[in-house]
């Protein structure tokens, strides 16, 4: 697998809207996100202290952390308490109906 090339992670439909799903995409943890049918794939990884951003929900283009609550924007990775720091962000793409994701940042 070439780290610029899209793998396919999952079917459109099969992320609930308004939730997040975590994959292994190489050696990445990626979290994908579903917000009014558009994906957004950032870090699954809160810098916080590691949990998984995936399985946090989505509001208003926001994930929080399910531990403690940190903030991160889903198109960017920023963190909306202090926009000096970001996670990775992935580009994401639909084809057909599969759900692909780049393994290299964005």
């Amino acid at each position: 697998m070439s780290e610029n090339e899209f793998i396919t992670v999952a079917r459109v439909g099969s992320i609930p809207e308004g939730r997040g799903e975590t994959f292994t995409v190489g050696e990445r943890m990626i979290a994908i996100f579903n917000d009014h049918g558009e994906y957004f794939a950032i870090d699954d990884l809160c810098p916080h202290m590691g949990a998984s951003l995936g399985a946090g929900e989505v509001h208003e283009g926001v994930v929080a952390c399910p531990w403690h609550a940190w903030r991160f924007k889903i198109c960017d990775g920023t963190w909306c308490d202090n926009p000096r720091i970001k996670i990775d962000r992935f580009e994401v793409r639909v084809e057909g109906d599969a759900i692909q994701v780049r393994a290299t940042p964005a």
